[in-house]
């Protein structure tokens, strides 16, 4: 064949081609006052070879990241609409009131809410978010509600924070969408609700582990042991009872 014949492939043959496949990656939001620290290390010792990416948002797009795609799971505060979602509880969170410095319940260690009927309350989401209430709340202007969590997690100056007794508390629960189907979302839900790495609801756990081959026999071949001649007699009266042996004549 001359180097006429020779035909270079077409575009349709290339893109036949297998292509590099691209690296799986997890991506997971966080409202304020979650830690998720303990579990990104979990994730990393269990599933070195898939990045995790994870980024704050705040109560308002704690769902929003989950419907345009932008996060595969969200740690979201209750409540929500749970349309369309998948939802687990995780924990409760500790309510607490923050006065400005200086205010009387600095001296107590808790504060019940019937006892705040005189103060001048401020609603968190309509001053844009805890951060911003926080700075109002440190001017006078009035105590707010928060959870533990969210008050240290802005630890902003001039404020004290007492616990709060008869309030209702806010729960932290981990959501993705239902239609969800992926063997590596399962595999972190496991990791946040504690299962380890041998449980048999994890997806890594359940795949074929190769079989070990076994150990060669480093002993050898059995070797008998040579049979030591006796260097005595045996002696006649073992085995028998006293005064067995017959007396001799005297």
């Amino acid at each position: 064949m001359s180097a006429e014949d020779e035909s270079p492939q077409t575009t349709d043959e290339t893109a036949d081609a297998p292509a590099e496949a691209a690296v799986r990656e997890l991506r997971f939001a966080y409202v304020p006052g979650v830690t998720p620290g303990k579990w990104i290390r979990r994730w990393e010792e269990r599933m070195p070879d898939v990045p995790l990416r994870s980024f704050m948002s705040d109560d308002g797009a704690q769902l929003a990241v989950l419907h345009d795609g932008s996060a595969d799971l969200s740690f979201i505060r209750l409540p929500v609409d749970r349309e369309g979602l998948n939802i687990i509880a995780l924990y409760e969170e500790q309510p607490v009131v923050v006065a400005p410095k200086g205010h009387e319940i600095s001296v107590f260690e808790e504060v019940a809410l019937a006892d705040l009927s005189v103060e001048t309350m401020l609603d968190v989401q309509e001053l844009g978010g805890p951060e911003t209430a926080l700075q109002v709340v440190a001017s006078g202007a009035g105590l707010v509600i928060l959870p533990m969590s969210v008050a240290r997690h802005f630890n902003v100056k001039d404020t004290v924070a007492r616990k709060l007794t008869g309030a209702p508390g806010t729960e932290i629960a981990l959501a993705w969408p239902s239609d969800t189907t992926d063997e590596v979302i399962e595999e972190f839900i496991g990791i946040v609700r504690g299962r380890t790495a041998a449980s048999s609801r994890q997806p890594s756990a359940q795949q074929e582990k190769p079989k070990r081959e076994p150990k060669p026999d480093r002993r050898g071949p059995a070797v008998k042991k040579p049979k030591v001649a006796q260097r005595y007699a045996p002696n006649p009266d073992k085995g028998r009872g006293k005064g067995s042996r017959k007396k001799g004549k005297r």
